[in-house]
């Protein structure tokens, strides 16, 4: 059993985006020409699509899958840290950014089923597409990637060999979730007009900014509303229903090995999130770490470019402990 809290202080002011950390890297020539896009699943109209980024011809190479943040309501396979991304190249890795279907449109037993199926097909085609090694998987993400990974760690079998949760949360039924937040709740009220009116009923697996869904996502904070409208079920009325999705509930001691990273003045995951999931990581006896990035909000906002090195080279140290060194 490991743990291990590292506090850097970090000093930031908190923006929208940040706070929904939403907003997508653009890629660079030569990162363009290493990325090749599959659909690993089509649900009616809906293709689900994934994007593989990998340097040379290697056969056996360890993958790294990213998921993508917004709440389970926004955002698309597009949002990863491009820094992260060239050194876990560099690293030897192949990673793999995978969108999943979204938001109110589609609930999350039908979200965390795109998951499951999106590590399969990883396993099942990703040696002869794109040479990995499919016993040599890490699942990681930010926010509500951070959730899912988090969620990998029980649903997803076989099991991946190691979890990177940035800012992410094991729990989605307490109280920072199914209660107005009073973080939010400063901002001005959006009206449930349009609230709705930013969403629809077409199943869709990917969004950017310009649709607007992030109004969508501030009203059911305001209202406290998000565990309904995201599982369809109300956690007041069907508490216990919530059980199977949170992670928190769900640690045994075949849960993969994991790394928290948290800042502790994140106004939308409350730090607090990972240090509930690490206490139960420590009790059931799984490896686990816990970064804490003192005075930092939302996806680590503000943050000095020293302090995301040493997350970087933290998260590429955890990976070749357990996803290489190990296996």
């Amino acid at each position: 059993m490991q743990f291990f809290s590292l506090r850097i202080p970090v000093w930031s002011t908190i923006s929208l985006s940040a706070v929904l950390s939403i907003a997508p890297w653009g890629l660079s020539q030569e990162e363009a020409a290493i990325k090749k896009s599959y659909t690993y699943k089509t649900v009616g109209e809906c293709k689900i699509d994934a994007d593989v980024y990998q340097r040379g011809q290697e056969k056996h190479r360890p993958v790294v899958v990213w998921i993508h943040g917004g709440a389970l309501i926004m955002g698309n396979r597009g949002q990863i840290d491009r820094e992260l991304l060239r050194k876990l190249l560099e690293a030897g890795y192949v990673v793999v950014s995978i969108d999943y279907r979204l938001a109110p449109e589609t609930k999350l037993p039908a979200i965390l089923e795109d998951l499951e199926d999106a590590c399969k097909w990883l396993r099942l085609q990703g040696p002869e597409l794109f040479g990995i090694n499919p016993d040599k998987m890490a699942v990681m993400g930010g926010s509500a990637g951070g959730y899912l990974t988090l969620s990998s760690g029980f649903r997803v079998e076989p099991r991946p060999k190691a979890l990177v949760s940035f800012w992410g949360y094991g729990d989605i039924a307490g109280d920072w979730y199914s209660r107005p937040d009073p973080f939010y709740s400063k901002q001005p009220a959006v009206p449930k007009a349009e609230a709705y009116r930013a969403v629809g009923d077409q199943v869709i697996s990917e969004s950017s900014a310009k649709n607007n869904r992030h109004r969508f996502y501030l009203y059911c904070r305001q209202q406290g509303l998000w565990p309904k409208e995201v599982a369809g079920v109300d956690p007041d009325k069907e508490p216990r229903a919530f059980d199977r999705f949170c992670p928190v509930r769900n640690v045994t001691a075949k849960y993969p090995p994991t790394l928290l990273i948290h800042g502790t003045k994140d106004t939308d995951v409350p730090y607090e999130q990972s240090e509930l999931m690490a206490k139960e990581l420590d009790r059931i006896g799984v490896q686990h770490e816990l970064m804490t990035i003192r005075d930092a909000g939302h996806g680590l906002a503000g943050a000095k470019p020293g302090v995301m090195a040493k997350v970087h080279e933290r998260v590429l140290a955890f990976l070749k402990e357990y996803l290489v060194s190990k296996n």
